[in-house]
């Protein structure tokens, strides 16, 4: 099998990270794949590495969230261009499938009118608005199949596409080998770990951090990210960020290549995400690696985390704060119920075999059929 893979991102955010290990399946099966990014961040070297040609594409910079007028005019008077390349890619590699890691590369791929089916792979919410109603006309005109990473993020695009050509596929995540968690001593050690943006929450988690800081004085903060996609909006909220927790017990511990690093050291993992967010990869992460979560019960994070269970799910950070509170005088042991999740649910090998069973059907192979 020949697949094209389409990406608006070259940088390692989650839904690069999802088509990175899709990736691995890919060339494990021994099929042949011709990758389409814009610029060269990391995602790019990383599929070189595994054999993978690479070539740089058009498409941005825009700013995360919505999007702005200028954002809109930009994408529409790239288009073109940018489906003009996708049609030589698929002449040149021959392709059998066509895979879209995100909306903004639809537009460009209808207008493109490729021979090849094609799927959407639909990683985050996208808010109602020109962009979304570009994408799913051109998700009609494709025809094109859909696998979303969870129902919340599905959800938007059944009205562009009809019911049996939308599939749900919870991400997976892989466990390291060697992986320990660290002895908990010491004062308790609280973590937001995630890209610095507004919608990731990091100053709703430094406003949890103050209300425990109050009744807890003991505590300690971590938290581990950095600004991704060049977005200045989100440079200038991480300074922000930094200025407000000036009067806390925060370390700022940057970008870790490998988030396991992290969770060792850690007690428990606050994820303050705004209501829009998916089902968040960290929580996947926080489960294999046994570490007690909070999170905001918003978008499609209830989906994963069950309330009391394997985590705690609250609406507002005071309820966050007094969740938190709850935890550390209590201590409550969710570490076993959070890992036996990440095992029945959220395996990576799990993942691989239901994207490439999915991908095969795309292509009209039998799933029993070894390419």
């Amino acid at each position: 099998m020949k697949l094209l893979l389409l990406d608006q991102f070259s940088d390692m955010g989650g839904a690069q990270h999802g088509l990175f290990d899709l990736a691995v399946a890919i060339r494990d099966r021994g099929w042949r794949a011709l990758a389409g990014l814009p610029g060269h961040g990391e995602l790019f070297g990383r599929l070189e590495k595994l054999g993978i040609e690479c070539r740089a594409i058009p498409c941005g910079p825009y700013h995360s969230g919505r999007k702005s007028a200028g954002d809109v005019a930009r994408f529409l008077a790239g288009t073109p261009r940018l489906a003009g390349q996708i049609r030589e890619m698929e002449t040149d590699l021959g392709a059998d499938l066509i895979y879209v890691n995100g909306p903004r590369l639809l537009p460009a791929v209808a207008w493109a009118k490729p021979r090849a089916p094609v799927l959407f792979h639909s990683h985050s919410f996208l808010y109602p608005g020109p962009i979304r109603s570009l994408a799913g006309r051109s998700l009609r005109r494709l025809n094109a199949r859909v696998v979303g990473v969870c129902d919340f993020v599905a959800e938007p695009w059944r009205h562009w596409a009809p019911p049996e050509r939308i599939s749900v596929i919870y991400n997976g995540v892989e466990r390291p080998a060697d992986f320990r968690r660290g002895e908990s001593a010491g004062p308790p050690r609280i973590a937001c770990i995630g890209r610095i943006a507004p919608e990731k929450g990091q100053r709703e988690f430094l406003q949890v951090a103050a209300l425990i800081h109050e009744k807890f004085p003991g505590a300690r903060f971590m938290i581990y990210g950095d600004v991704l996609f060049g977005d200045p909006g989100a440079q200038r909220y991480a300074e922000e960020v930094r200025a407000m927790a000036a009067a806390l017990p925060v370390t700022f511990a940057g970008w870790v290549c490998n988030v396991f690093d992290a969770l060792a050291s850690i007690d428990l993992l606050l994820v303050p995400s705004a209501a829009h967010e998916a089902t968040t990869r960290v929580i996947l992460e926080a489960f294999a690696a046994g570490v007690p979560v909070v999170a905001m019960g918003a978008g499609g994070i209830p989906e994963v985390v069950s309330h009391g269970r394997n985590g705690y799910l609250a609406s507002s950070v005071e309820e966050m704060a007094a969740l938190t509170l709850d935890f550390l005088r209590k201590r409550s042991n969710l570490s076993d119920a959070a890992e036996e999740t990440w095992q029945r649910k959220f395996r990576l090998d799990r993942y691989r075999q239901e994207m490439t069973d999915l991908l095969k059907r795309t292509v009209g192979v039998s799933v029993s059929n070894n390419l």
